[in-house]
């Protein structure tokens, strides 16, 4: 089990890996649309008059979650979505798997038919599980290190009055005999 004073360190670790795979994910997508809907196409379960959007959009998302993981901003938010789609592609990857396709999961460009993907199958899902794992932490355990959302959602008031515990939760307040 981890220490609770860890807490924040695993999860600026959960973030930073994490927003970094989205961010090169999606950015490897973005400049290909036609290859991003190609990789979507090959999965043969959405109707074909939404593939092209997807794949338009699906890199944008990942590269705006990525950042907002790195960045430390709307951390659980970015968490459940991050999650989310964690979900959506372990669950496409093993339905390609069951039905026997051959195909490049295309998280990192690329995508279509491919030779002998299925031996990748089972990589791909591991390490798609391990950033679910990643995701649900941060879900769970949104503050972190070196996060805007520290700045962002500031307690009300003067801030120096405020004492932090290592998690970076508020301390309970002890009395001052000044202030009654």
């Amino acid at each position: 089990m981890h220490h609770p004073a860890a807490r924040p360190w695993i999860g600026t670790l959960a973030r930073l890996v994490t927003g970094g795979v989205w961010i090169v994910a999606g950015a490897l997508k973005l400049p290909d649309p036609i290859g991003s809907a190609r990789a979507v196409r090959a999965y043969d379960v959405l109707p074909e008059a939404v593939v092209p959007t997807l794949g338009v959009l699906l890199p944008a998302v990942e590269v705006v979650v990525g950042a907002c993981l790195v960045l430390g901003v709307l951390t659980r938010a970015s968490g459940v979505l991050s999650a989310l789609l964690f979900v959506v592609f372990v669950a496409g990857i093993a339905q390609a798997w069951a039905r026997g396709l051959e195909i490049d999961c295309g998280c990192f460009g690329g995508g279509g038919e491919k030779e002998g993907a299925s031996s990748e199958y089972p990589l791909e899902i591991a390490r798609d599980v391990a950033l679910l794992g990643a995701s649900l932490w941060l879900v769970r355990w949104p503050r972190t290190r070196l996060a805007l959302d520290n700045l962002i959602f500031r307690p009300h008031g003067r801030d120096d009055d405020v004492e932090r515990n290592d998690d970076g939760e508020l301390a309970e307040e002890e009395a001052d005999p000044v202030k009654g």
